[in-house]
């Protein structure tokens, strides 16, 4: 299966690279982040819709937690 190199802080942008220290500091995995950080596009199409949704103003917070998992098990990823 093909894997997203995962950028390390030295590769990011200043804008992403300050996202991620934010996060990493909370204890927040950001992997997926450090993914979509190979295109900017992506990195800020992700947070216009994934962070608000996260804070229940799109979609509710439970039903977004149970798609993430019903999609890693589809996956086989047990997180």
């Amino acid at each position: 299966m093909s894997r997203v190199r995962l950028k390390e802080d030295h590769e990011l942008s200043p804008k992403v690279k300050a996202v991620v220290q934010d996060l990493d500091a909370k204890g927040v995995d950001t992997a997926n982040l450090r993914g979509f950080a190979h295109c900017q596009e992506m990195f800020d199409s992700y947070f216009q819709f994934y962070g608000p949704a996260r804070k229940g103003r799109a979609v509710e917070e439970e039903l977004i937690e149970l798609v993430r998992l019903k999609v890693a098990r589809h996956n086989d990823c047990f997180t």
